[in-house]
């Protein structure tokens, strides 16, 4: 079923790679108008049909020109986010805050410049891309980066049930391990770390996965086509999971 998306207006952050530029792919395929942004707008390239923009989700003037410029959008998809390694006894007060500035708080920032506009519309659906760590499970050395994934899951419900009556929706994808720039990042940081080879790392990775592999940013994108369109109108305020069962 093609089309699913015809007629909407995305803007999608961090779609310069990963999960984000999988959505974004996917949102054109589907027939949306994409305003693809990216801190670095270099990325963006060969997303053939997207607008493109260079965008600091971390800055809300940034963010405010950006809204302005746009003008109203159907469909927000909030992709960027930042991965800390370690424990509470690893992680600094900047590091604190880099991981709450990035993760969580530019939701914030975003959604404020562009809910005034569906709100006016009657209609819009807002995706924000949180993680089965933090969401409905632990992981290693992942302390901030659990606890900046667990506020973007309340954020999101706190959206969808201040805003139930109005036509706009929110949800947030809590995808588990998926193969990335910033997962191939990780992986050689752990070998370096680990002092073992980068194939080693990358297994121990999938030997985690209990499907026996890591995910896909393709994958991600479809559940977000579906948030996107009107077949998930009756959905919001959810934590949709997406882990290859990570979390049972």
């Amino acid at each position: 079923m093609a089309g699913r998306l015809t007629g909407k207006r995305a803007v999608v952050t961090a779609a310069g790679q990963g999960i984000g530029r999988a959505i974004a792919a996917a949102f054109l395929a589907e027939g949306a108008e994409v305003l693809a942004t990216d801190l670095d707008a270099g990325k963006l390239e060969g997303l053939k049909g997207a607008k493109a923009f260079s965008l600091d989700v971390r800055s809300e003037e940034a963010i405010a020109a950006f809204a302005r410029q746009a003008g109203p959008v159907d469909v927000l998809v909030n992709a960027a986010g930042f991965v800390h390694h370690g424990t509470i006894l690893d992680c600094t007060d900047a590091e604190w805050d880099l991981a709450f500035d990035l993760n969580v708080r530019s939701m914030h920032r975003t959604i404020r410049a562009f809910l005034p506009g569906m709100l006016e519309r009657g209609n819009g659906s807002i995706v924000n891309i949180a993680s089965a760590v933090g969401a409905d499970a632990t992981a290693p050395n992942r302390y901030v980066y659990g606890a900046s994934k667990a506020a973007v899951v309340g954020l999101t419900k706190a959206v969808a049930r201040d805003f139930i009556r109005s036509g706009v929706r929110a949800n947030a994808i809590c995808p588990g391990t998926i193969q990335s720039p910033s997962l191939d990042d990780r992986i050689a940081a752990l070998a370096e770390m680990n002092k073992t080879s980068v194939e080693a790392a990358r297994q121990a990775f999938i030997d985690r996965q209990p499907m026996g592999r890591l995910g896909t940013p393709e994958e991600m994108a479809a559940l977000a086509v579906y948030l996107a369109s009107d077949e998930s109108r009756f959905t919001t305020g959810q934590t949709h999971v997406a882990d290859g069962g990570f979390t049972l």
